[in-house]
């Protein structure tokens, strides 16, 4: 009998097998967890859209021994909480990023994980804090190092393939499944086939690419729980000729990765500390630092529109790519999606983008102004910017931006190379823990935030999902 694909057996044995020691990792990992629950929470807060996709499917239903979906009263089966704390996370597109040749956002596996985990509690199994921070280094790990070198994107596939294959082999990890039954869970992620980015892509962009990490967390579980039961697996789920993942969606190309699986992306995630999509953040402070030149030049705030003339951006491929989008924007989803829509807000508020700024009932979403700005953009792919992204010692996410005033005048490109939330950037984790306590503020007091976090920093807490 064939053995699995050298994809499927590095991933489980990394999963079963792989050796996380260094401290400051589980410490990012702690950061990351909060983080993602705070997402959460501000989900609940901000977008009505969101709160009418959680709770049960069949309404009034409660599951005995469920799964607790944070911040409501809802008592959900694991597939279905794994779908609501997914989607909470997601939504707003405020959750961490990571990027190569897939782009993708790791924290959306905390649906799966911390749906299994909080049903696995209501059980006789108590799973510990650091059993939790495990797992979700080890899923952060295979789906940012898949990232690195397999652009499923080209293929029109979304990025949330790797949310299901990663989240399917912790969630079968956690499950207690053998490392037999693990490998079956997760050839059949990868034969499941998978979600187009047309939801991510103009003229289509909407809500949907905010709840698809939740759909593949779900699928996850799923897949994780049937093969717990019996499911046969499918051996060469990937290299099979003509029916294989690779020649049947992904046009002949092996599935490959760069680096072993290790700590490596929990080290050098990027924190969503300015609610921006996570290409166009450096473009929004660049926006913010040419506003305030603008207004040290005596420009009123009200005038800064009728004061331009011409905006150039240069950017890296994936924004041209992602987020570079020309006429309506016609949902939230389309707004938090483009470029030009970003740098406009920022430069009119003078601030950098918040949730709700994208909203349909802000005010930037029927301004005239926003509009008028937008058509003075142009967008233009810088080489040195798209090497030094893909390059794994650099790992920018660099924006530039000039502003052609209205009498002609050309002022000082403004450069942020690495992005507010970066690695490289040392007030990374002291503004991730700020923005944690901000979003948690809507629906904590100050001292449940301050018991929360003290919580996180025990690695003996039982992990359960706090209604």
């Amino acid at each position: 009998m064939a053995e699995y694909d050298p994809i499927i057996r590095d991933i489980v044995e990394y999963v079963y097998h792989g050796q996380i020691t260094e401290e400051h990792v589980y410490q990012r990992a702690r950061v990351a967890l909060l983080d993602a629950l705070g997402c959460a929470i501000e989900t609940l807060h901000l977008s009505p859209d969101c709160r009418a996709l959680v709770g049960p499917v069949v309404s009034g239903t409660v599951v005995p021994g469920g799964v607790r979906v944070t911040g409501t009263d809802h008592v959900v089966d694991p597939l279905k909480g794994a779908f609501d704390l997914g989607a909470l996370i997601r939504y707003l597109d405020h959750n961490d990023a990571y990027a190569g040749a897939e782009w993708g956002h790791p924290s959306d596996n905390l649906g799966a994980i911390l749906s299994v985990a909080d049903w696995l509690s209501q059980q006789d199994t108590k799973i510990p804090l650091r059993t939790i921070l495990t797992a979700q280094i080890k899923a952060y790990e295979i789906q940012g190092i898949l990232q690195q070198t397999n652009a499923f994107n080209a293929h029109g596939l979304d990025h949330v393939i790797l949310v299901k294959v990663a989240s399917t082999a912790v969630a079968a990890w956690l499950l207690g499944l053998s490392e037999s039954a693990a490998l079956a869970a997760v050839s059949h992620a990868w034969v499941d086939g998978h979600p187009l980015r047309t939801y991510r892509q103009a003229p289509n962009a909407g809500p949907r690419k905010g709840w698809a990490a939740g759909d593949a967390c779900m699928r996850a579980v799923h897949l994780a729980l049937l093969t717990q039961r019996a499911t046969v697996g499918i051996r060469t789920a990937i290299s099979a000729p003509r029916w294989g993942f690779s020649d049947a969606l992904y046009a002949g190309q092996e599935v490959t990765r760069a680096f072993p699986y290790g700590s490596r992306v929990m080290e050098t995630v990027l924190f969503k500390l300015i609610t921006a999509e996570g290409h166009g953040i450096s473009a929004v402070e660049a926006a913010v630092q040419a506003g305030e030149v603008l207004r040290q030049r005596g420009v009123a705030q009200e005038n800064i529109a009728d004061s331009i003339r011409a905006i150039r951006i240069r950017t890296q491929q994936s924004a041209v790519t992602i987020i570079d989008k020309t006429g309506p924007l016609r949902n939230a989803a389309d707004r938090d999606h483009s470029l030009q829509y970003m740098v406009a807000v920022a430069l009119l508020k003078g601030s950098v983008v918040e949730t709700a700024d994208y909203l349909d009932d802000s005010p930037w979403a029927t301004d005239a102004r926003v509009d008028a700005l937008r058509e003075k953009i142009t967008v233009t792919e810088d080489l040195g910017f798209t090497a030094d992204y893909y390059d794994p010692q650099i790992r920018s996410v660099a924006n530039a931006i000039t502003l052609e005033l209205a009498d002609g005048e050309v002022l000082e490109e403004v450069v942020v190379e690495f992005p507010v939330g970066h690695h490289k950037r040392p007030e990374t984790l002291d503004g991730v823990m700020h923005k944690f306590r901000r979003n948690m503020s809507v629906m904590f007091g100050s001292e449940e935030v301050e018991s929360i976090i003290q919580a996180a920093h025990n690695d003996e807490t039982p992990i359960y999902i706090q209604e």
